[in-house]
């Protein structure tokens, strides 16, 4: 079928380019029917005259004959300087311009003007070449998708990383690699595939096939959260390995550690193991958007399927075991299960600590009182004598 039509467009963040001239263009993630997803750069004079022609071809939706009408959201006209407070502050703006869009009736979002702009241009396939004096300045949406100019202080710098072993891609809108290839890192998906870019090309890549050039460890991998998030999986998994979990679809889980290779930590009462994040979701999401998401790919490979892989580092990654995770799991299940202390009131709410200036001082104890005989026994001469003189 094709690219028939755009499923979903969403605002990556803008870049600030030097060539020929100093300008920004907005990155655009553009989801198509077919699963496949692309990359593509605009200007925003782009977007406004791409804006003027969907309302000149469907005037009635945009307000044109009766403003109650419109349907077509609204756009504001390019200011005569653009400069990277402008690009910045727009971010908001097209982000909702771009899901409105999607929810127009499909005649509108499904017409050929809409598709044909946001199909891969050429120009989209170029990357910055070496020889640039100044290459381009990437700066990322909020990870909340909210823009805010003092959110972004400068350009942020994508991540470098290396494959460490050769992949092999299974779809359109994922990027082979070769063992020492050099990435730069555009997104880093919780399902643990990332969005990379290398020279002319660009695509998705399992994480457990990059590693970072500095040190074998990821320095954003979260601690464990033993407490454990509530999620229900969305599709079953056999395990494969022994440090795994096998689990039915429509299960309740929690998990407990978040590795951003995209295999996360699971507890299923006292056991815990490897799923692939993939297959999770969150209780409460909209299951709809999980559900696209499985279809899209399947779970990346884990490191240790990986055959042939060859680190710069001479150290592995510093990994917990399932043995410890197991322990300080059941470690702070028990504290969980144990009852409370009742309080002062028969409640079974655990007693507070008083604060040491408001605790009573203990009583000495008293002794009992000696015999008459023991205290002549133990008493001095002196003593005796009175004794003696007083009877």
């Amino acid at each position: 079928m094709g690219d028939s039509f755009i499923r979903h467009i969403a605002l990556l963040g803008f870049e600030k380019r030097f060539v020929p001239s100093q300008h920004y263009v907005y990155m655009f993630l553009v989801k198509w029917q077919d699963l496949s997803e692309k990359v593509v750069y605009r200007r925003f004079t782009e977007i406004y005259e791409f804006h003027k022609t969907l309302k000149e071809m469907f005037p009635i939706e945009a307000g044109e004959i009766n403003s109650e009408n419109r349907i077509i959201p609204h756009l504001p006209a390019p200011r005569w300087y653009d400069g990277q407070r402008t690009a910045e502050s727009r971010q908001g703006t097209l982000t909702e311009y771009c899901a409105a869009l999607m929810g127009l009736p499909s005649k509108i979002s499904r017409c050929p003007h809409l598709l044909e702009f946001f199909k891969v241009r050429p120009d989209d396939l170029k990357l910055p070449t070496d020889s640039q004096s100044k290459k381009p300045e990437t700066y990322l949406m909020p990870k909340d998708g909210k823009s805010n100019a003092a959110d972004i202080t400068g350009p942020i710098i994508l991540q470098t990383y290396r494959a460490i072993a050769d992949y092999e891609k299974s779809s359109g809108s994922e990027m082979a690699l070769a063992t020492g290839d050099v990435v730069d890192v555009v997104e880093k998906s919780e399902s643990g595939w990332w969005f990379c870019q290398m020279k002319a090309k660009r695509g998705w890549v399992p994480a457990s096939f990059l590693e970072p050039l500095d040190s074998p460890d990821e320095a954003e991998d979260p601690e464990p959260n033993y407490a454990g998030e509530p999620y229900i999986t969305i599709k079953a998994y056999t395990a494969v390995e022994e440090d795994e979990v096998s689990l039915l679809e429509g299960e309740n889980i929690e998990v407990i550690h978040k590795l951003l290779d995209g295999w996360w930590v699971i507890r299923k009462e006292d056991v815990t193991g490897y799923f692939p994040s993939m297959y999770l979701q969150k209780l409460g999401q909209d299951p709809a958007q999980a559900q696209r998401q499985i279809k899209g790919r399947g779970a990346p490979p884990r490191r240790s399927s990986i055959r042939n892989a060859q680190s710069i580092h001479q150290r592995s990654r510093k990994r917990l075991s399932q043995d410890t995770y197991r322990r300080n799991s059941v470690r702070f299940l028990q504290q969980r299960r144990r009852p409370a202390r009742p309080g002062p009131h028969g409640t079974g709410s655990p007693l507070q600590e008083e604060p040491e200036t408001q605790r009573p001082k203990p009583q000495p104890a008293v002794p009992p009182r000696p015999s008459a005989d023991l205290i002549l026994t133990r008493c001095s001469e002196s003593t005796k004598r009175k004794l003696a003189s007083a009877v």
